[in-house]
């Protein structure tokens, strides 16, 4: 092993074994916080927007019965949280694991568009330790209402999370959150992995949740700020660099240019969409919110069918026998789904900068060759 590749190895749970990576993990997570609206706030780097999820769902948990961190589930009240039908998928594995159960995780109706039906939250009996929005769902692209799921958590005394993919001009979570899983490596394409939990919370809480207090790591009469030893405010203990990869990102393009960057997917996706209209056989499943464009093909043979359960049926198989056709041939990946009892449809999300027009525009043309006999 080289000396650079044993630098990137480093483990980073104290100051005096990984100082650097520390500091730029301090340094990024403030700007994270700077960045979506909070004065002050707290946060740490983790292996995926799924446990950033986890950590949130813990960490609310703790904060609604903190005694649960020694004395376990048992004795407590039933804990229910509630979310998005739309959410992503990690919420109900967060709660399985977690020991709250997936029947514990209500899943509150969402609008045609994918988005939380504040009204249907106001609606549930059941008294939540947590609420989760989701600011832009994994098929659709929308975005939950913050603002007006804000104001029933703060009626209630509710923690609100809010799992985000992050990109693009501020939006208005800092005013309304408690929690927001940030994953640079999606919409800004950092290099994965890159995934962030950013807490409102500055009290340490955090650190009270998750701390082991080891003594021989975490000794509190060091000559240093024991501060900067950000490992017993994280569930594991060694921790890759991953800050470090954003930080470098940032520094080379600025805030404008990482904006840039997504407002130029955001231009391409609606470049897309336009196309899409302009071609015959293609449909929009719905006009797109965010880079997630969902639509479907439908081949020379269905066009003159009636909108009926037949179509639908026929329709349902199309897009499985393109992907398996674009696969084999190598020509290019494209991802289809059902959804909330629409037949399968293509989901294509732009975010790569190094896409053009042509590639949209390539994307369309080899779905019609390769479903030209269907």
């Amino acid at each position: 092993m080289n000396h650079d590749s044993f630098f990137f190895l480093l483990f980073r749970y104290t100051y005096e074994v990984s100082p650097v990576f520390l500091l730029v993990e301090e340094a990024v997570i403030k700007k994270m916080i700077e960045f979506i609206g909070w004065e002050e706030g707290d946060g740490i780097f983790n292996p995926g927007g799924s446990v950033s999820n986890m950590y949130a769902m813990n960490l609310a948990r703790y904060k609604f019965c903190p005694e649960i961190k020694e004395k376990g589930l048992s004795g407590l009240p039933r804990l229910v949280l509630f979310t998005s039908e739309e959410c992503h998928y990690s919420m109900k594995k967060a709660a399985s694991f977690l020991g709250i159960g997936t029947e514990n995780v209500y899943f509150i109706k969402t609008d045609e568009r994918g988005k939380m039906i504040p009204e249907e939250l106001e609606k549930q009996g059941s008294a939540p330790f947590l609420v989760c929005a989701t600011a832009g769902t994994t098929v659709l692209g929308a975005f939950d209402p913050l603002d007006k799921i804000a104001a029933i958590c703060e009626k209630h005394g509710l923690w609100l999370h809010v799992d985000w993919g992050g990109g693009g001009r501020k939006i208005l979570l800092g005013a309304v959150a408690d929690s927001v899983a940030w994953n640079p490596h999606k919409m800004l394409l950092a290099g994965i992995q890159c995934c962030a939990l950013l807490v409102k919370d500055n009290s340490g809480l955090l650190k009270k949740c998750y701390s082991a207090e080891a003594a021989y790591l975490f000794q509190q009469d060091k000559f240093y700020d024991v501060s900067y030893d950000t490992g017993d405010k994280s569930i594991q203990c060694s921790r890759r660099p991953d800050a470090f990869k954003f930080w470098l990102m940032w520094k080379a393009l600025g805030t404008t240019g990482l904006e840039e960057r997504v407002n130029r997917a955001l231009a391409l996706a609606r470049y897309l969409v336009e196309e899409i209209k302009k071609r015959e056989g293609f449909q929009l499943l719905l006009e797109p919110e965010y880079a997630n464009v969902c639509f479907w093909y439908i081949p020379p043979s269905l066009r003159k069918m009636e909108d009926g359960p037949e179509f639908w049926q026929k329709l349902h198989h199309v897009a499985p026998i393109i992907k398996e056709r674009m696969m084999k041939k190598g020509s290019m990946m494209l991802g289809y789904q059902p959804h909330q009892g629409k037949v399968n449809f293509f989901r294509q999300v732009v975010i790569s900068p190094q896409v053009s027009r042509e590639d949209m525009d390539f994307l369309l043309d080899e779905i019609e060759l390769l479903a030209k006999d269907l």
